[in-house]
Order: structure tokens, then sequence, then C-alpha cells
């Protein structure tokens, strides 16, 4: 068995669009019925609320003769940045689904922040307006820069808007995307100047305690919203607005105590009758994305294990192939 640390990850390198083929190749699987994913489960130790661990769990069945099967485990510590460490830590393990077999310990902090940029890019490949020159981005850490990157480089945005709620956090976050994306990336003090005349608009916020950060009211025509905060940072009234809603999976849509819509599931404003369909849908052809400029479009991510086990497969082949990684007896 081969473990794979976040050094043996930084010499591979990912580049951008192997890794949106692969978390792109996954959501597919999911659409074709060739994955399996079970709605994630928490541990929340007795820490003073300082933070939870996420279990995730999936198998994608593309990936070799009998697939691969992984598990995740995700801490959410929100207050990290002050001990100069990441918001989410994490592992991902591998086994063989026909003998149970481990196969490798891949390190998971970087996959969960590049696999969940990569599906807010995808989500947007097939749902955003092609010609959407605007982005308004809300929050500064953990997955926000491979959002940016990654809608970025889909789309060209001839404007792109950042906040969060620390100055220095959102100056400094500003200032690394226009050195890597080499035009200026714009740092406002709210939300309302980050998001208004926004043609795609993400709201990926740390709260601890639910705050409409993200204004029904400030959502045009044709805007795609992406919701995603652990803690919810938009209004009840969100969906009134919109023509579709699509998610990553139901599943995990309505299972445990989070989610920015944990609320709108709660309260019976958010359905299985009220989607327009999974993105894996969409993605596969079963389903249409955009049909016109006007619509209103959500989507919500909650993570899907299976880009996890997508991109850790990806990087332990690649590990092999380059002989990283520290092997196990």
């Amino acid at each position: 068995m081969r473990y794979i640390s976040a050094g043996d990850i930084a010499e591979l390198g990912l580049p951008h669009a192997e890794l949106l083929s692969a978390v792109e190749a996954a959501v597919r699987a999911q659409g074709d019925g060739q994955a399996l994913l079970e709605p994630r489960v928490h541990l929340r130790p007795p820490n003073d609320g300082k933070g939870h661990f996420n279990v995730l769990r999936g198998w994608v069945g593309t990936l070799g003769p009998t697939g691969v099967a992984g598990v995740k485990v995700v801490g959410d510590f929100v207050d990290n940045y002050r001990r100069g460490l990441s918001s989410e830590p994490a592992l991902v393990a591998l086994f063989d689904p026909d003998t149970g077999v481990p196969l490798a310990i891949v390190d998971g902090t970087l996959i969960t922040s590049a696999r969940t940029g990569a599906l807010t890019a995808i989500g947007a490949r097939h749902l955003a307006r092609r010609d959407s020159r605007v982005l308004g981005h809300l929050g500064s850490r953990g997955t926000a820069w491979w959002n940016v990157v990654l809608l970025d480089a889909e789309f060209d945005f001839a404007e792109i808007r950042v906040t969060s709620r620390r100055r220095e956090s959102r100056e400094s976050f500003a200032a690394e995307l226009t050195e890597a994306l080499d035009k200026p990336v714009r740092a406002v003090d709210t939300a309302e100047e980050a998001l208004t005349g926004a043609d795609i608009m993400v709201e990926a916020t740390r709260l601890v305690e639910p705050e409409p950060l993200l204004r029904t009211a400030w959502v045009a025509p044709g805007t795609f919203v992406v919701p995603y905060g652990t803690i919810s940072a938009v209004e009840l009234d969100l969906l009134d607005v919109m023509d579709k809603v699509v998610v990553d999976d139901w599943g995990q849509a309505h299972a445990g105590p989070f989610g920015a819509l944990r609320r709108h599931v709660d309260t019976g404003l958010l359905t299985r009758e009220r989607l327009h369909a999974e993105l894996g849908d969409i993605v596969a052809g079963h389903a249409p994305g955009r049909a016109s400029p006007a619509e209103r479009i959500l989507f919500w991510h909650r993570g899907l294990s299976t880009t996890d086990v997508a991109l850790a497969h990806l990087l332990w082949r690649r590990a092999e192939q380059a002989g990283l990684g520290t092997l196990l007896a």
C-alpha cells in the first residue's frame, strides 16, 4: 500500500485539465449509474465547538475493471488559520471493492479544495451563460482559490470581485489571484459590492451561525448562483426566484445538519420534486442544462465522495509511475 503525502502531491503537480477531466468523469459516472455514494456522516468531538469531522464514502465503477472504493475523513475547523493550519485537513483511503484490500492512502487536503473548485466550474460549464463576464465570490479560504481559478479558466472574466469577513484575508486573496491569473482581481468590503451585477455568484463562506450574506434581491435574470457554505448564508426566499435548482446529489442534500440550503430542506422549501436534476444527469446528457439566457439557476453542491475517490486514484496512479510516495508494509 502506498502513502502519498502532501509533499508528494506538490511534486507531482495537478494540471487543471487533468483535474477537471477526472472530476467531470466521476460526475458523469454518477449520472450513468456507474457510481455509488452514501450520505456523509459527521463526528463532533467535545471540543467546545472548534470543529467536526465529515466522513464520505463512495465507489466509482469506471476506474478500472471493478472500480475503486474510497473513504475520506475531512475536518472542518474554521479557526485553524490562527495556527497556520488548513481548515479542512483530510485523508483519503482507497480500497479494492472485490477483496476489501487497501490500495493507497492519499493526503486529502488539496484534493478537497481542488475537487470542490472543479465541481463549481463544471456546474458553471453546464448551467451558467457562456457569455458570463463578471464573477462575485464570497469567501477567501479553503476551496475559494480553486473556485476562482477554475471558473476563470472556463469564462475568462472581465471582472472578478472577492470579499470575506477579514480585510487582511480578502486583500491577500485578491493579490494572490491577481498574480495567478495575470489580471486584476478586486477585493471589496461587502457582499453587496461583490455580488451586485455579477453573472456568476459563489458563496463559500465560513460562518459559524446563519447570516444572510447573499441577498435574493441581487439575483438578476440570467444569474448562476452557487451557495455551498457549511452554514447558511442565503435568504429563505432565494428559491422563489430560481427557474432551476440543481444539486450534486440529493442523498447528500437532505442528510445531516449542515449545508447552505439546510433550512430550505428542513422546512420543505426544497424537495426532490422541486429539483430540476442532479448534476450527473446533466453531464451525462440525461437532463437539460441551461435552456435560455434569462434563466436564474442555482447549483448547490455539498461535495461528492466519488470525486475524492477519482482524484485520489489519479494521484495514486501518477505517484506509482513517478516512483513517489511511501510503500507501507
